[in-house]
């Protein structure tokens, strides 16, 4: 399949990248940090992502969605990455829609898809547990208790998880890992919001004998559902790395045409030259690689998993570079609040860490080729 965007997928991202440069720009997240916002996303702007259809973008057709795939997922995420719009669409949009899809009933469907494709409700799945992503080990208990489930354990880097309305938890039972619907008013559930540096939504979960009913399961316990929502998860995120190196580097050039020095623009100078040069080089070739593993994922190719795990390492290591060299070739001015280079590089710190870092994927392609 040629790296490039059919028609439909080019005007995707026209309407995304217009849409959210006009109603989220980079103002819209410093507003809603500076005001310390109790939600840390607009809820006004998550319906009006429900209007435009985008946040209902993989949902099928019969509950109100848009019926499209995992590259149209990324065209949205890119978008989202170069305006750093806080918004539920990874954690809601995405990767609990995959899971109700995968793994739900036709009731919890019909109760959550169209809501969700709407912008009129918010879920978060709770994954992880430690400080880094190790889905291998989750140590959350599942435990049959009489005609349901019984839940312990802790979850970390909850996306969105404070303003959930429903919660999607990773746990394990005997027969593997599943994926649990769970309210988030239960009896023995906290939830504790967590301050992020990049200023987006995250929190911590933990559950203490917390009683859900037999169907909360989604699908079956033996990590299927969890695996398709970990490599949706991978590309979206991969996709919103990509889009802010994109939007670090373009800010980049546009400074270094403007600043002068010596009575020149700094941008005539050589070295800052090839320094640019070799930046573009390397967030074009992890374009195309998030392209392919996304299309891969689509078509249900054997190599999706491999793709999305080069697509993942190389967002993580062209995503650091280009905003490292945004920074210092802003000069001193990168450091300073005042600049948003400085806001791409806190999103892309913690990004690397959501579904695995560069390391992390690096290892699962090196493992795949036997070493």
């Amino acid at each position: 399949m040629p790296l490039i965007l059919t028609d439909e997928q080019s005007m995707l991202k026209e309407a995304a990248e217009g849409f959210l440069s006009e109603n989220a720009p980079i103002t819209h997240l410093r507003q809603l940090r500076d005001d310390r916002d109790a939600d840390g996303v607009s809820r006004n702007l998550w319906r009006a992502f429900g209007e435009m259809g985008l946040a209902g973008v993989i949902i099928p057709e019969a509950y109100g969605g848009s019926g499209l795939g995992a590259v149209e997922a990324g065209i949205v995420a890119e978008a989202i990455g170069r305006n750093l719009t806080p918004s539920p669409f990874l954690s809601t949009g995405l990767l609990a829609v995959r899971a109700l899809i995968d793994g739900g009933s036709e009731a919890q469907q019909t109760d959550w898809l169209p809501r969700f494709a709407a912008g009129e409700a918010i879920a978060a799945v709770a994954i992880a547990e430690g400080p880094k992503h190790r889905p291998d080990r989750i140590a959350t208990r599942a435990e049959r208790a009489g005609n349901g489930w019984k839940l312990n354990g802790s979850k970390a880097l909850v996306v969105d998880g404070h303003i959930a309305d429903v919660l999607i938890v990773a746990a394990r039972t005997d027969d593997g890992v599943g994926l649990f619907l769970v309210d988030p008013g239960v009896a023995g559930l906290l939830v504790e919001r967590t301050i992020m540096v990049d200023a987006h939504n995250a929190a911590r979960v933990d559950l203490k004998d917390v009683s859900v009913d037999a169907d909360a399961l989604l699908g079956a316990a033996d990590g299927s559902v969890l695996d398709r929502v970990l490599r949706l998860g991978e590309g979206a995120v991969a996709a919103e790395m990509s889009g802010a190196a994109q939007a670090a580097f373009d800010r980049t050039l546009t400074y270094l045409r403007d600043r002068t020095q010596f009575g020149k623009a700094i941008g005539e100078f050589q070295a800052l030259q090839h320094r640019a040069a070799h930046l573009y080089s390397e967030i074009e070739i992890t374009q195309a690689v998030i392209l392919k593993a996304l299309q891969a994922l689509d078509a249900g190719s054997d190599d999706a998993a491999l793709l999305l795990a080069v697509a993942k390492a190389r967002a993580g290591k062209s995503g650091e570079l280009a905003v490292q060299e945004a920074v210092q070739m802003h000069g001193g001015v990168g450091m300073t609040d005042e600049f948003h280079v400085g806001l791409y590089m806190k999103r892309m710190r913690v990004a690397q860490e959501l579904f695995g870092d560069a390391g992390y994927h690096t290892e699962r392609v090196a493992r795949a080729g036997g070493y």
